[in-house]
């Protein structure tokens, strides 16, 4: 990898490493619709002047159908999900759920038709992975019963993000990633306008929260989907797709240093678990695959 892509990789692995601690920063005061709309508008309006300026809206726009449906299980479902469990977990854990995304991506591939999806490898990686993640909801279930909801939505989350990128990927091929997730975007905050309407802040929000909307929005949505195709272009697919390793780590650093979450037995235990998982689970094995 060059020099550019490792700055470039780096940056991304930042960027959507901090979105965690913004959300938890922001559910304090505001609610969850007004939370996710303010991101997607934000991120809407960095992203289609860009689709413009690359000239690929156009030709975007004809797979609206799929772009909505994308938007709808990209954006609609799994921000609102990841965004209400903050108010019951650490940005740690849900971070580290979130990273599952490959486990469920590579079980979706197998699901369509991937034959190296059930690959050896990539099944050895879902088994670790799958443990990681009984391990993280039991402990987490264990020191606080009523987080299991908030625990099964971050993992329909993941599922979500998975299938979303999944579908894309086969009914839209060749269409830029700028193009689709700003319109996706708009589509997205079209759909939770009337919500943050109805649940809108009835004092401005400190400073604080402020700021975090702003990250939120500016950074881990316009800026951080602008360089990730950047990177997308400079190292290739596979590559690019671990960034989700830096990100968790970045999550569970800030939320330990700056929101002073507690370093738990399911953080010690499901973070090695769940991220080496991942990595085998992604991988595109060179060797035949088993038969499935």
């Amino acid at each position: 990898m060059s020099r550019k892509g490792w700055i470039l990789f780096t940056l991304v692995g930042l960027l959507w490493g901090v979105p965690y601690l913004f959300m938890k920063v922001a559910v304090e005061e505001l609610s969850t619709p007004m939370i996710v709309f303010t991101r997607l508008m934000i991120g809407a309006a960095l992203l289609v002047p860009l689709a413009l300026r690359e000239g690929s809206l156009k030709s975007a726009l004809k797979y609206w159908r799929y772009i909505l449906l994308y938007a709808v299980l990209e954006m609609v479902i799994p921000w609102s999900l990841i965004t209400s469990s903050q108010r019951n977990l650490s940005s740690g854990v849900v971070a580290l759920l979130v990273a599952t995304v490959p486990i469920w991506a590579t079980l979706f591939a197998h699901q369509t038709g991937d034959s190296t999806a059930a690959h050896r490898v990539r099944i050895f990686g879902i088994i670790i992975g799958l443990i990681g993640i009984t391990l993280i909801v039991g402990i987490e279930s264990i020191s606080d019963f009523g987080n299991i909801r908030a625990l099964l939505q971050i993992l329909v989350a993941a599922a979500s993000y998975a299938w979303a990128v999944n579908m894309i990927t086969r009914k839209a091929p060749g269409i830029s990633g700028i193009a689709i997730n700003g319109i996706a975007m708009m589509i997205s905050s079209v759909i939770f306008a009337p919500f943050a309407i109805a649940n809108r802040p009835e004092t401005l929000p400190s400073l604080e929260v402020t700021l975090s909307m702003l990250g939120l929005g500016v950074l881990c949505s316009g800026i951080a989907f602008w360089v990730f195709f950047v990177v997308l272009d400079e190292i290739g697919p596979a590559r690019a797709s671990l960034v989700v390793y830096p990100n968790t780590a970045v999550a569970v650093v800030l939320g330990i240093v700056i929101l002073r979450e507690p370093i738990t037995l399911a953080i010690l235990i499901g973070l090695p678990l769940v991220l080496v998982g991942s990595y085998f689970a992604s991988r595109k094995p060179n060797s035949q695959p088993i038969a499935a």
